[in-house]
C-alpha cells in the first residue's frame, strides 16, 4: 500500500528525534500526525519536567506548524502517575530499583498513546527511538539493535510484542545521532541544537531520595548496616535511599572502599562489602517478553544487559520454576540490580526480556 494512504502518529517531544522522525515519514510520503503526551508533574514544578514543559510544548507546535501537520496533545497524567510514578514509589518501597521508564512505555506510549494513534485512524504510531524493525522470512517482526550502537535503545523496547512491532515505526534506526540532527538542519527544524537528558522526567532533574521523602506515605524505618560476614558497622537511614553498588554516602568508615552488596528486607538491612563482593553471576528473571512469542530453544546462549548503560554479558539461559529463568554470566559482573530490566540479545537481534527478581550468586 502507498505510504499516502497510510495515517501515522508520531509520539513528540519537543526534541530533535521525534521531530526528525516527523519530518522523514511526511518525506517518505505519510500522513502525518504529531501528538504530545501531557505527563504528570509535581505542582509548582511543570517548567522542570523533562517530557512535557510549556517550553516543549511550544517547540513540538512550532515543529508541527515547519512541516505543516496537525498537533495535538493528549492528556495522560493520571495514568501516568497510576501506572509509572506510583510504580516507583512502590518499587523503592518493596527494597527494589524499578525502571520506571520500561513501565511507560509498556501503558503510555504503547499503551494509551497507541490507543489513541488508533482512534485517530492512524495504522502506525512512531517514536524517535533508536532501534530497527524488520520482518524475518517466518513472517515475524524482530527488534534490531540500532545503527548507532551508543544511542541504541531496544532496552527499553524489549516488552514490545508482535502487535505492538506490527503497528509500530522506528524512523532513526539506520541513521547516527549526529545524521540526525544533521537533518534537522536541513529540515529547517527548530531543535537540531536542543540538548536532551537522560534523566527520569518526573524527577526534575532532582536526586530520586528526596523526591521519595515527599511521596512515600511513610518514611523508611532505619537499620542496621551490616558487612556480607554479618558484623554491624552502623545505622542506615532507610533501605530506599540506597542503591546497590552505591559507594558514597554510606555514613560508616571501614578504612577500604565499601560498596552496597544487597538489601535484607527481612532484617531492613543494608548489606556491604567490597567491590569484588558486588560481582555477581547468577540472577533470576521474571515476567519475561520473547518478542516473538515464545523462547528461544533453552537452555540458550546469548548476551544479556542488565542496565540501560550496561555492557553486552555473555551469559546461558535456563529456564527456572513459575515461568521465571537462570541467567548465569560467563563472567560475574557488578550491580545486578532487583527491579532493573535483564534484556537478552542474539547478535542484533533483541530477543525480550524481564524484571530481575532475585540475585543467586
Amino acid at each position: 500500500m502507498n505510504p499516502s494512504s497510510k495515517i501515522v502518529v508520531v509520539g513528540m517531544s519537543g526534541g530533535v528525534d521525534s521531530s526528525v522522525a516527523a519530518a522523514l515519514l511526511k518525506e517518505e510520503g505519510y500522513r502525518v500526525i504529531g501528538v504530545m503526551m501531557n505527563l504528570w508533574s509535581e505542582s509548582g514544578k511543570e517548567n522542570a519536567n523533562r517530557c512535557c514543559t510549556p517550553d516543549s510544548m511550544r517547540v513540538a507546535k512550532r515543529v508541527a506548524a515547519v512541516l505543516d501537520i496537525p498537533f495535538y496533545t493528549l492528556d495522560v497524567r493520571e495514568q501516568f502517575y497510576n501506572r509509572v510514578v506510583s510504580f516507583f514509589i512502590e518499587g523503592y518501597q518493596q527494597g527494589i530499583t524499578p525502571n520506571p521508564c520500561i513501565q511507560c512505555n509498556r501503558y503510555i506510549r504503547w499503551g494509551a498513546l497507541l490507543d489513541f494513534a488508533l482512534s485517530l485512524g492512524a495504522a502506525y504510531l512512531a517514536t524517535g527511538h533508536y532501534a530497527r524493525k524488520v520482518l524475518d522470512e517466518h513472517g515475524k517482526y524482530q527488534l534490531l539493535r540500532a545503527k548507532d550502537q551508543k544511542k541504541d535503545q531496544s532496552y527499553v523496547l524489549h516488552l514490545l510484542t508482535q502487535a505492538d512491532l506490527a503497528r509500530t515505526l522506528f524512523p532513526l534506526g539506520e541513521l547516527t545521532k549526529e545524521e540526525v540532527r544533521q537533518l534537522a538542519i536541513k529540515f529547517r527544524l527548530p531543535v537540531a541544537h536542543r540538548n536532551e537528558s537522560q534523566d527520569l522526567c518526573f524527577l526534575a532533574g532532582e536526586d530520586y531520595r528526596d523526591f521519595l521523602r515527599r511521596h512515600l506515605e511513610e518514611l523508611p524505618p532505619p537499620g542496621p548496616i551490616l558487612d556480607t560476614q554479618g558484623n554491624y558497622l552502623g545505622q542506615h537511614g532507610g533501605l530506599p535511599f540506597y542503591t546497590i553498588g552505591q559507594r558514597k554516602g554510606l555514613g560508616i568508615s571501614t578504612g577500604k572502599p565499601t560498596y552496597v552488596v544487597s538489601k535484607d528486607v527481612a532484617r531492613q538491612a543494608l548489606i556491604v562489602g567490597s567491590k569484588e563482593e558486588t560481582r555477581k553471576s547468577a540472577f533470576i528473571v521474571a515476567r519475561v517478553n520473547w518478542i516473538s512469542g515464545f523462547p528461544p530453544p533453552l537452555p540458550a546462549e546469548a548476551t544479556v544487559k542488565v542496565r540501560y548503560l550496561s555492557p553486552l554479558l555473555p551469559a546461558r539461559i535456563h529456564p527456572a520454576e513459575n515461568d521465571c529463568y537462570q541467567v548465569t554470566l560467563a563472567e560475574p559482573y557488578s550491580d545486578i540490580t532487583p527491579g532493573q530490566a535483564a534484556v537478552f540479545y542474539q547478535g542484533e537481534l533483541c530477543l525480550g526480556g524481564g524484571t530481575i527478581h532475585r540475585v543467586l550468586s
